[in-house]
């Protein structure tokens, strides 16, 4: 009994150093937690393991641009599409053949042409060594080129540019391919006394954009994309004015309700191209309080432009803000508190989570064209938290709840999964991905067999054809579903079922985002 009971107090004893070093551990680890409240994940490698779903459909994503194309084709791999709108601009002695073609129609609207452009520039310039890894580069710099070769052209003189081709009333009124279009194609164009500073922004955008992505490649041809750039951006800034309000024809299907979010767009893709400090104090300290809406985040789309703005001169508050003036960073660090903000709300469980969701967890914001928000707004994300892991930023707040990177990405995930088809529908928004698609998208080309020989209005059998489609309009973006997540797979249905060139420049970018396992944040130049 005595050696037991001598036992059982050593061991007593021992318990209590035990308990004791517990205890001062936790202490230790408390101090250093609030000290250092987190420690930010290391910075990413090159790129990492490719994610399969999503390179397959980035592959598939990337081909409906050479769907939209229009002029000559050069190697066409479109077996359904051939050489169209050959003569686009000559009565202005232009050659305004190129560009893209808008939805499912045959109109050349500059204004979401140029953001297209814009969209898939920034895409390149982000995530281009993703890109690279699944053979999609190329494919996406040679579409990027078709579409700024064709701003150029309709960019005659410093403060003239060509900003449609087509009249939609006319345009809407066939149904025929590009290839046999007779109807007559006018040109529309703003200048010093009809002003256009929002298409006029977008499209001085997409050139300083696109003056990167060929800097290294190609200079004469960067060059020549930013000497346009900064000619359409100073038209733009001296000659105010909303492009729909100057021609009010232009409003009924891409009317501006703005252009100062463009100027600032527009200024701080020069600023990255130039490294020019005029651009960054003119969004900042000469127009960041008059335009820039801080503290208010909105919707990223073709007409508003702030929340890619936030997000992009965050970039800069990430990697260059040590070497900014004062007064030029404290605008900075309101870019990126907006920025922060934007994605606090898109965050479900945050506090600050936006009620504008399907039951499914989709960003959902209107009825027509639903899936830009949910795309364009994951886009965002998975570049911003690409910009948190790259700097060793460890959380955001999000009215005193924290979230990290891997949690704003996965929201980005969330999205770009409902879209390939985890949803209700079990149903694949992206032509062409997985075993259900939508079969009657609203695009005449697809719709119309290659070898029909149809005119303007003979060809709307074929829009009111019972039959799928004779041709796979393979890459298209429809629409998307309501927000009671239905979806009327018809051809007459343009509110769920017609794509568009911008929805599949920022699922293209999502996509480039996601590919991989792993992506650092590269230098623009």
């Amino acid at each position: 009994m005595g050696p037991r009971k001598k036992s059982g107090g050593w061991c007593g004893w021992m318990l209590v150093l035990v308990v004791l070093a517990v205890i001062a551990a936790a202490i230790a680890v408390a101090i250093r937690m609030k000290v250092h409240p987190s420690r930010a994940p290391p910075v990413p490698g090159p790129p990492g393991a490719i994610v399969s779903k999503y390179s397959d459909a980035l592959k598939i994503a990337t081909q409906f641009f050479d769907i939209q194309k229009s002029g000559k084709l050069v190697n066409n791999n479109i077996t359904w599409r051939g050489d169209s709108a050959l003569k686009d601009g000559s009565q202005a002695n232009l050659d305004l053949s190129k560009g893209m073609y808008d939805a499912g129609d045959h109109m050349k609207f500059g204004f979401p042409m140029a953001f297209t452009a814009t969209i898939l520039s920034w895409a390149i310039l982000e995530y281009g060594d993703q890109m690279a890894a699944v053979n999609q580069l190329q494919p996406a710099q040679d579409s990027l080129k078709w579409i700024t070769d064709y701003l150029i052209n309709a960019h005659p003189s410093k403060n003239v540019l060509y900003i449609q081709v087509g009249d939609p009333v006319v345009d809407h009124g066939c149904w025929d391919r590009p290839e046999t279009m007779t109807e007559k194609r006018p040109l529309t164009q703003i200048g010093t006394s009809t002003p256009g500073s929002d298409v006029a922004g977008e499209t001085a955008a997409a050139l300083a954009a696109a003056s990167l992505v060929y800097r290294a490649t190609d200079s004469s041809y960067s060059s020549t994309l930013l000497e346009h750039a900064q000619q359409l951006f100073d038209f733009s800034d001296k000659y105010r004015g909303i492009y729909s309000v100057s021609i009010p024809e232009v409003a009924t299907y891409y009317n501006s309700t703005g252009y100062g979010d463009e100027l600032l767009w527009a200024a701080s893709w020069l600023y990255h191209a130039t490294g020019d400090n005029q651009y960054l104090n003119y969004v900042t300290a000469q127009y960041g309080k008059k335009f820039a809406n801080w503290g208010s985040p909105t919707w990223f789309s073709w007409d508003d432009k702030l929340p890619g703005t936030q997000v992009l001169l965050s970039r800069v508050s990430f990697f260059d803000g040590n070497s900014i003036s004062n007064s030029e960073n404290s605008g900075l660090q309101m870019y990126r508190k907006t920025a922060e903000a934007i994605m606090c709300g898109l965050i479900p469980s945050s506090p600050t989570a936006t009620s504008s969701r399907t039951a499914g967890g989709l960003i959902w914001v209107s009825d027509w064209n639903s899936l830009q928000h949910p795309v364009a707004s994951a886009f965002l994300a998975v570049i911003y938290s690409d910009y948190m892991l790259s700097s060793r930023t460890a959380k955001i707040d999000c009215s005193g709840k924290s979230y990290s990177a891997s949690d704003i990405r996965k929201f980005a995930t969330s999205q770009a999964d409902y879209v390939l088809g985890q949803n209700p529908l079990k149903l694949s928004y992206l032509v062409g991905y997985g075993d259900e698609y939508p079969q009657y998208v609203h695009h005449r080309g697809a719709s119309i067999p290659a070898n029909a020989k149809t005119s303007c209005k003979d060809g709307f059998k074929w829009l009111e054809s019972e039959q799928p489609n004779p041709n796979v309009a393979t890459g298209a973006l429809v629409g998307g579903p309501f927000l009671n997540q239905t979806f009327i797979d018809a051809r007459n249905n343009s509110m769920q079922t017609e794509p568009s060139t911008y929805n599949s420049a920022f699922l293209v970018g999502l996509l480039s985002g996601l590919v991989t396992t792993s992506s650092v944040v590269q230098s623009f130049t």
